[in-house]
């Protein structure tokens, strides 16, 4: 399957003409408007309906975090994971509330799981490699991992994938992913993450930058990924790729889900053409990263969490702006009079 170009020059002018002829004065819905235009452009509808929308939390350890790149010890991916499944993290909240369906995947969690209904495993490894002494991952392991992705997906219902991930040291795989896409100093790429102080953050950068170093010849995308990616950072990036092949809806969360989605839009510049950007996250480097990808957030709440938790949040809009372009009369249909 290959990706269509979503330009449809006669449904974009459909779907204008219609928000443009609702009983409001024209554009007064702002940003909705232009999320309305959005959606019914990746689902091909004037009346688009999302269907069961899809949460997937995608999870892995990192060997780099051994470099104390984070303020907290890799167990907490796990635990979290765990957190999750029993329905008491941020995100598990957010899904029940909304009705939307939650999925956390082990791509490479440093622990063995029970097996229970809400969880996949896709483990490629106990964590990937320290990127600081060689690859993160090989070839073969990134190329597993992004089929397991696509395999996921292909298997989920709906026309809507809320991608979130957990993974103690993914800022920092994600800072590195987008300063050497992006051709930024790492020093604007690098934030607090699980919350480091000063100092801390320089210690990490510092550490980034050693690692940039010694990995630079790892310029094409696939390459960047092997060398700094995680386990659930490729995972996702198939699970994206098979989403936009699909015509779904991909409401991208935050930082590192963005570092997704560069590398998803490096490989096929038409995936931005299916993504909704759900927030402006508070990790330092996510502005820059959604200027370069020329995304307009729907919120700016200073989030930072990760867990696919922003996009969570932003589902309410998608479903207004859905309901709007379905829903709300027109000038001739309620009998208003139109500005003179």
């Amino acid at each position: 399957m290959t990706l269509a170009d979503l330009a449809r020059p006669e449904l974009r002018a459909a779907l204008q003409h219609k928000l443009d002829h609702k009983t409001k004065p024209l554009g007064s819905l702002g940003q909705l408007e232009a999320l309305a235009l959005r959606v019914g452009l990746i689902l091909g509808s004037e009346t688009p309906e999302l269907r069961e929308p899809q949460l997937v939390v995608f999870a892995g350890d990192h060997g780099l975090a051994a470099r104390g790149v984070s303020a907290y010890p890799s167990d907490v991916t796990w635990q979290m994971v765990e957190n999750f499944l029993a329905g008491g993290a941020c995100v598990s909240v957010l899904a029940r509330q909304h009705g939307i369906a939650l999925t956390v995947v082990d791509c490479g969690v440093a622990h063995d799981f029970a097996p229970r209904p809400a969880l996949v495993n896709a483990k490629i490894a106990l964590g990937t490699a320290d990127a600081f002494s060689g690859p993160a991952m090989t070839a073969e392991q990134r190329d597993r991992a992004i089929q397991n992705g696509r395999d996921l997906v292909q298997r989920l219902p709906g026309n809507v994938l809320l991608p979130g991930e957990m993974g103690i040291g993914n800022t920092s795989a994600a800072s590195l992913v987008m300063a050497r896409l992006c051709g930024l100093d790492i020093a604007d790429c690098t934030g607090a993450g699980t919350g480091l102080d000063g100092d801390g953050i320089a210690r990490k950068t510092a550490v980034l930058r050693e690692v940039l170093l010694r990995h630079a010849g790892a310029t094409a995308p696939l390459d960047v990924l092997a060398a700094f990616g995680g386990f659930e950072m490729a995972t996702m990036l198939g699970a994206v790729l098979q989403a936009a092949e699909e015509n779904r809806v991909i409401v991208v969360d935050g930082f590192i889900t963005s570092a997704v989605v560069l590398l998803a839009q490096a490989l096929d510049t038409r995936v931005l053409q299916r993504c909704v950007f759900a927030h402006r996250s508070g990790e330092r480097g996510h502005a820059l990263l959604l200027q370069h990808l020329q995304a307009q957030p729907l919120l700016d709440l200073g989030l930072r969490l990760g867990e696919g938790s922003g996009a969570a949040l932003a589902w309410p809009l998608l479903v207004s702006a859905c309901a709007v372009l379905r829903e709300m009369a027109s000038f001739d249909s309620a009998g208003v009079s139109q500005k003179n």
